[in-house]
């Protein structure tokens, strides 16, 4: 079977790439650069040049094709770049894979993204589910809460360096889930007849909130956390301000990205539903508190070795001037 993968780049894609390799699967990824996509080469995929805003570019991917994963995201809260490649890209691509009659697509998309309409991402994949569900393509969608990955950037490196974590006043309670787990799910589900045309929620059995998230820094890293708590309510009002000026549409979806992270609900029971279809026991995935100690033990290690090398330095400086 040959995948074409949508996204190989990505922080998620990557993965999935890797994990669709150890289990036999011949792969091709679209690349705009191919310099910058050359560790997936390494691995043993196929690059393919392939830009979703030239059209003329993608035919070509798609010969002698089995299956079709868009694990792509564009990191943009611009919404004419999100209309123009996430949006008109992504047609064609659907209309390609009709055309040659493939026999799975995966659809990596957001938890609750139907709810926020006013957000150009979300809505985009939301279009994309309906049409997917609407259409004859064999399909499965998979729909994500949140990485482990982003949360180092928004919990562990604020508090080694020092620098405020800022929160809201809500504080409901999301199941994360490791991108090497995700990508797990994603292509053991192309053994599985019973999750063609299904879509499924992904996370770790174990759903955390901000200051449980925090407090589990604290104790791995041995530092106070500065939080500064903001609230739900006053961003809610910020955002529907700043949605009024064109000038300020890109702050206010970023507003409202926070107002997703604060509205998600604890989805345990569709969790379970995951797990019993695609035959996954959740005490084999990676848990958050898990990933967390062995990022701070490498950090840490490394700080030491970044603080003897220092010290020796300033012995040695000492010693010359002596």
């Amino acid at each position: 079977m040959t995948l074409l993968i949508l996204g190989g780049t990505g922080m998620l894609g990557r993965q999935i790439v890797r994990k669709a390799l150890e289990n036999g699967f011949e792969v091709r990824c679209i690349v705009r650069n191919k310099t910058s996509a050359n560790f997936l080469k390494e691995w043993g995929a196929e690059l393919v040049y392939g830009d979703l805003t030239i059209p003329e570019t993608l035919p070509l991917s798609f010969q002698g094709v089995t299956a079709v994963i868009d694990a792509s995201t564009r990191n943009s809260t611009d919404s004419i770049e999100l209309i123009n490649i996430d949006w008109y890209g992504k047609l064609i691509m659907l209309e390609l894979s009709k055309y040659i009659k493939v026999q799975r697509f995966i659809f990596l998309s957001i938890l609750n993204c139907e709810h926020y309409p006013y957000i150009s991402l979300m809505k985009m994949k939301y279009g994309i589910e309906k049409l997917l569900k609407n259409s004859t393509m064999p399909f499965t969608i998979f729909k994500y809460a949140g990485f482990f990955q982003t949360l180092i950037n928004e919990y562990a490196v604020p508090i080694l360096d020092q620098k405020p974590i800022r929160i809201t006043s809500d504080l409901n309670r999301i199941s994360y889930i490791d991108t090497q787990d995700a990508a797990f799910f994603c292509i053991k589900s192309l053994s599985i007849k019973k999750t063609r045309n299904k879509i499924f929620c992904t996370g770790s059995s174990q759903p955390w909130n901000s200051t449980e998230i925090i407090s589990l820094c604290e104790k791995l890293s041995g530092q106070e956390a500065n939080i500064q708590t903001v609230s739900a309510l006053f961003l809610k009002i910020l955002r529907g301000i700043t949605g009024l000026f064109q000038w300020s549409l890109n702050i206010s979806e970023r507003l409202a990205f926070i107002e997703v992270l604060t509205n998600h609900k604890n989805f345990i029971p569709a969790l379970e539903y995951t797990y019993k279809v695609l035959e996954i026991n959740p005490k084999e995935l990676l848990e958050l508190d898990f990933y967390f100690r062995e990022y701070f033990e490498i950090m840490l290690n490394m700080l030491d070795v970044v603080d003897n090398l220092n010290e020796g330095k300033l012995r040695n400086t000492k010693t010359s001037i002596i």
